[in-house]
This record gives C-alpha cells, sequence and structure tokens, in this order.
C-alpha cells in the first residue's frame, strides 16, 4: 500500500499532474478574469491588495461580495469574467486579491 500511493505522488509530481485535479490555482485564474480591472484599477475596480480599497467590502461579508460578484456591480459584469467559478472559486478569488 505505502508503495503503491508513493508510487502515486512520484508519478504525479514529475508529470505535473495534481493529486487534487479540481484545486483552483487561483494566481492563474486571477490573471485570467480578474487582472485586466483589479490588476489596474480600471472602471473604479478595488485594485488587488490595496487593504484601504478592499477593507470596506470585506466588512459587507463575504456572501454579499459573491452575490455582487454573481449579479455584477456598477462596471463589472455578472460573474466578472469567470463564468466557470463557483462561489469557492470567487471566495479563494477575493481573498487573493484583497491581501
Amino acid at each position: 500500500m505505502k508503495k503503491t500511493l508513493l508510487a502515486m505522488v512520484l508519478a504525479a509530481a514529475t508529470t505535473g499532474l495534481s493529486l487534487n485535479a479540481n484545486a483552483l490555482d487561483v494566481e492563474a485564474k486571477y490573471k485570467q478574469t480578474c487582472f485586466a480591472c483589479h490588476g489596474t484599477g480600471a472602471a473604479g475596480a478595488p485594485k488587488t491588495a490595496d487593504k484601504a480599497a478592499w477593507e470596506p467590502r470585506l466588512k459587507q461579508g463575504m456572501a454579499t461580495l459573491i452575490a455582487n460578484v454573481k449579479s455584477g456591480k456598477n462596471a463589472m459584469p455578472p460573474g466578472g469574467l469567470c463564468m466557470d467559478c463557483s462561489d469557492e472559486d470567487y471566495t479563494a478569488l477575493i481573498n487573493f486579491m484583497s491581501k
């Protein structure tokens, strides 16, 4: 059993596969779907890592932030630009941008 598990881990590591294929690569997804606005502050979007800009938004609670993303807010279209994101993905992206 231990040898089989070790072989699986080594195979995954050497082929670049993840043991958790469903895990979100937050940074890659951010670059793909959020950076255009949140990386530049376009259309009034809170910039990534601007804690002062994110603080009042975070105080609203994650459920409100996710609802805003899903329905769109101001210039942000519904879902942002992440059409395949789950609530958990949105949470991870918001946490990434607000730190």
